[in-house]
């Protein structure tokens, strides 16, 4: 109880006019910046970090707050609209909502995309009060081990999921690695895949990877599709989630919350893995697997509530362990020593007023978040009535913009046409982008993680099992590898010896009126369309002609 008496008298100094202000502000800011290519929540609170020298703590901390989640929010945006994410958290947004906005249906992807937001945001945060303690002595429990067992299993997921086969998952996987090796070795110094190029010596900015690869590769598969005639304006549809679509979404929302806040509360997790790992959940749970990649619901609710939750389970190694899991939770903590204050397991008995304050004001910015967003939604989505030219050629504008400010440098202009150019050549090849992502994101993480098991154990490779989860883990991926082939050559072979063999009824034929003979198989994945039925498998219908003087048999 004395948890709830503290964040009834943060509510009570959140509530006041001046820190409501401030949390409409960091909402609304947040937002803003989060629509706009390359330009994230992190950057927006560096860059206003010298200006709330002459704030309090309290209000300049619930402004940050506010532009966190409103940032969040805001990179859903542009992801479902233009398939131009602004943060790396929601690349996985993008695949299912800009599916569903080229369908007619980008008002329903943004409202499912705000409440998910909501919902995900309040129960993460009301976990942070309530189970903080607990996921805390967890995560400190895990070791390099885990980390690595965890990561490997994203990369496995996205790579072997997405795609129309998993040689080209893998491949594209493989290229993601590659972009993520560019740079100094962490551990000797010495340079790789930097072709003598200082500017390369820090690797290349996640965001302008992710902007190169959706906003640019985008732009120019449009621009070499628009020679052959410019495409008809899509239609934004009604402005409400309808009975099947509250229906297909509440579920997602709670399991991305259920992903995303553990992962986020891990020191070193942060908000990629359970977008990632949601969206995988979500397509192996649904009832509709064939609309995956052609515009799921499910596929927006999901990640973007694992994506929310994962921004509130960040809180609480920021304020309980001092650690930073996100770029942003890093500059806040140059907030904090702005004003002398040090997170850490102290700082619940040291500044109690000031820690429930924020807890509070969360709530409040995810109601203000919603308030604001969800009649929003209609008209964000009108955004594309735009005519195509001026729309992606608006696009390629903030993306460049959003590079350049990624670190101040025209290099990272040419870095962002290079990635765009092998954006666009993924899609020409049927490459998927995603897993290109994850790998640039976490190889790097994985490298560490892994470096830091083996020197533990002078080089012992065994080390890497020496902990229950991550040996929990390598089973759930040997399943996700041996499962299916197993399951669907179980299902080929049984089929095909079945009463679909047996002799047929009536004198041997099953003819229809028409002198057509259908006979049905199970096969292993994909009907003769390309299609999937819900149950996972598929029916073939083969349409035998008739034989010459059959029907008289």
């Amino acid at each position: 109880m004395d948890n709830l008496t503290l964040l009834m008298e943060g509510f009570s100094n959140a509530l006041t006019l001046q820190n409501l202000l401030f949390a409409l502000i960091g909402v609304l800011l947040g937002t803003a910046v989060g629509v706009l290519p390359g330009i994230g929540p992190a950057m927006t609170v560096a860059l206003l970090l010298p200006l709330t020298y002459a704030l309090d703590v309290t209000g300049s901390l619930i402004m940050f707050a506010g532009i966190y989640y409103g940032g969040m929010y805001g990179g859903s945006t542009t992801s479902i609209l233009l398939n131009t994410p602004g943060e790396s958290s929601s690349v996985v947004t993008a695949l299912e909502g800009n599916k569903m906005a080229k369908a007619g249906r980008g008002a329903q992807a943004l409202a499912t995309a705000a409440i998910g937001s909501f919902v995900a945001g309040t129960l993460a945060t009301g976990a942070l009060v309530f189970v903080a303690p607990f996921v805390v002595a967890i995560a400190i429990g895990l070791g390099a081990p885990s980390y690595f067992a965890m990561m490997v299993f994203a990369f496995v997921a996205v790579s072997t999921v997405l795609g129309s086969s998993r040689i080209r998952g893998l491949a594209s996987l493989f290229i993601g690695l590659t972009i993520g090796l560019v740079g100094l070795d962490g551990t000797t110094g010495q340079p790789r895949l930097t072709f003598g190029q200082p500017l390369l010596s820090g690797g290349i900015d996640v965001v302008v990877i992710a902007v190169a690869l959706f906003a640019v590769g985008e732009a120019l598969w449009i621009a070499a599709h628009l020679r052959h005639g410019t495409p008809a304006t899509i239609p934004v549809g009604v402005p409400w989630m309808g009975r099947d679509d509250w229906k297909r979404s509440w579920k997602p929302w709670l399991r991305g919350t259920v992903i995303g806040f553990p992962f986020g509360a891990i020191p070193a997790g942060g908000a990629e893995i359970p977008t990632f790992l949601s969206y995988v959940a979500e397509k192996k749970l649904s009832k509709h697997p064939e609309q995956f990649g052609h515009g799921a619901i499910e596929g927006v609710a999901g990640p973007e509530a694992a994506n929310n939750a994962s921004a509130a389970g960040t809180l609480v190694p920021l304020l309980t362990l001092g650690l930073p899991t996100t770029a942003t939770a890093a500059v806040m903590i140059a907030a904090f020593n702005q004003y002398g204050i040090h997170p850490g397991p102290l700082l619940f008995q040291t500044e109690p007023v000031l820690v429930w304050t924020l807890i509070a004001s969360l709530f409040i910015g995810n109601t203000l978040l919603l308030a604001l967003n969800l009649p929003l939604a209609p008209l964000w989505a009108k955004l594309l009535r735009i005519p195509r030219p001026y729309l992606y050629a608006g696009i390629l504008f903030f993306a460049t913009l959003g590079a350049y400010a990624a670190g101040m440098q025209t290099f990272n202009i040419l870095i962002l046409l290079l990635l765009g150019a092998l954006g666009y050549m993924a899609r020409r090849f049927g490459f998927p982008v995603l897993p290109i992502i994850v790998g640039a994101i976490l190889g790097p993480e994985m490298e560490r993680q892994l470096r830091r098991s083996l020197q533990i154990s002078a080089g012992d490779p065994a080390a890497l099992l020496s902990e229950p989860l991550a040996v929990v883990v390598y089973a759930v991926i040997v399943l996700f590898l041996v499962g299916p082939p197993l399951v669907k050559a179980l299902r080929r072979r049984f089929g095909r010896g079945g009463p679909t063999e047996g002799p047929r009824s009536g004198g041997g034929s099953s003819d229809d009126n028409d002198g057509y003979s259908a006979d049905t198989e199970s096969t292993v994945q994909f009907d003769a369309f390309g299609t999937q039925t819900s149950d996972g498998s598929a029916r073939v219908i083969r349409v035998v002609r008739p034989r010459a003087g059959r029907r008289g048999k």
